[in-house]
């Protein structure tokens, strides 16, 4: 059975690189491990998102420019969602279908951890630009320092957790299951909204 903790580190340094690279050339994905692929693809939403989130409250660019960052949310949401699926259900069939019936299932699965800690990342990358900044003054300083220091520890707690549960996953004491998020509002069949307009 692999020991899949090695993929957390991997994992962690690739969002912390990227999110840094990206912010100064255009942002493309070209790792060939084909599970570090998933986590690239999920951390490029993530990236994405987070710049979109920031044009939806721009209240100088207008109703069209508000608007079109509303769409672009969804969709690059969505396809959040369908990378963390994908990164599960990867490491499951790692894993192989060795979890019984009375194993204890973690309510959190691994692809939805490295999706916290993807924007944890792009937390601290935006944190840390704050405590760089040279015309603040020292309570604003002081403050983003503060928490830039409690990201780090987050993303520690998160890694930590997450290489316990790939260890115990390959040990069959704890195991996960595969979940899909089934969104709803971007389905013209799901979403009222969109189905009793026509």
């Amino acid at each position: 059975m692999p020991d899949l903790s090695h993929l957390v580190g991997k994992s962690i340094e690739l969002q912390a690189r990227l999110t840094s690279q990206w912010h100064s050339k255009e942002p493309r994905v070209t790792s060939v491990d084909p599970f570090l692929i998933q986590v690239e693809e999920n951390h490029l939403r993530n990236f994405t998102l987070w710049h979109h989130e920031d044009d939806a409250r721009r209240e100088d660019k207008g109703f069209e420019f508000v608007f079109n960052a509303k769409r672009a949310i969804d969709k690059n949401n969505q396809e959040r969602n369908d990378f963390i699926e994908k990164m599960d259900k990867f490491l499951f069939d790692q894993l192989g279908d060795q979890f019984s019936e009375s194993t204890p299932m973690n309510s959190e699965t691994p692809g939805s951890i490295i999706d916290r800690l993807s924007i944890m990342a792009l937390k601290e990358f935006h944190m840390q630009v704050e405590v760089d900044r040279s015309d603040v003054d020292q309570e604003h300083f002081d403050k983003c320092m503060f928490k830039v220091t409690v990201i780090q520890q987050q993303i520690q707690d998160l890694k930590s957790a997450l290489e316990n549960l790939l260890i115990d996953c390959t040990d069959g004491t704890r195991g996960f299951r595969v979940y899909f998020q089934f969104k709803m509002y971007n389905d013209p069949e799901l979403n009222p909204a969109l189905y009793r307009k026509s």
